[in-house]
């Protein structure tokens, strides 16, 4: 059985409406993916559990990429039931920050590098957030509005303190550069 947190991301997306798989991909990476992202090799095998499992069923074409899939009564009722749950925590893995915490091995400098681009993908962020928030104005599914502003709002927060961490810890990196805070990184 497929991860229920992906059941959840496929059966919410046709929970808006009736989708093909590919539109359940795009509206997954593109209204979802500030915060949630699912591969395409998920998807269209969490789809054909869901309809063996009675969750969904097809409309339209007889071929898996031309058809779009609907939620059924029981999908709904499963989408509750599922959402109701508490979240699976997912294990932390953030690559900038496990390079900083070995960063002696590679010096203040290339540090700071990394913590820049960082900055800059937080910076990237604020800016389709903004996107986000301003074609969120144009959206038909009215009752589901608060819902979705709530999701920019904790991806704008979450960009926000990147970039106060990003500027705290150029300083320190900067600190370290000109020699005030150690012994620079030794080749040992």
């Amino acid at each position: 059985m497929r991860s229920s947190q992906t059941r959840t991301a496929v059966l919410g997306a046709l929970s808006i409406e009736p989708m093909t798989g590919y539109a359940v991909r795009e509206a997954i990476r593109g209204t979802l993916g500030h915060f949630w992202s699912e591969s395409f090799g998920q998807i269209y095998p969490t789809l054909a559990e869901l309809e063996r499992d009675g969750l969904v069923e097809r409309q339209g074409g007889a071929r898996t990429g031309s058809s779009a899939f609907a939620l059924t009564a029981a999908g709904r009722t499963e989408l509750r039931a599922l959402l109701a749950e508490p979240p699976q925590p997912g294990a932390p893995r953030n690559g900038v920050l496990l390079r900083l915490f070995f960063g002696r091995m590679l010096g203040p400098d290339a540090c700071a590098e990394l913590v820049r681009d960082a900055r800059d993908r937080a910076e990237q962020q604020l800016t389709a957030l903004a996107a986000a928030r301003a074609d969120h104005d144009h959206v038909e599914h009215v009752e589901d509005s608060p819902y979705w502003l709530l999701t920019i709002a904790a991806g704008e927060h979450a960009a926000r303190a990147t970039l106060a961490w990003a500027d705290e810890a150029l300083t320190t990196l900067g600190a370290l550069t000109a020699g005030e805070a150690g012994p620079a990184p030794s080749d040992d």
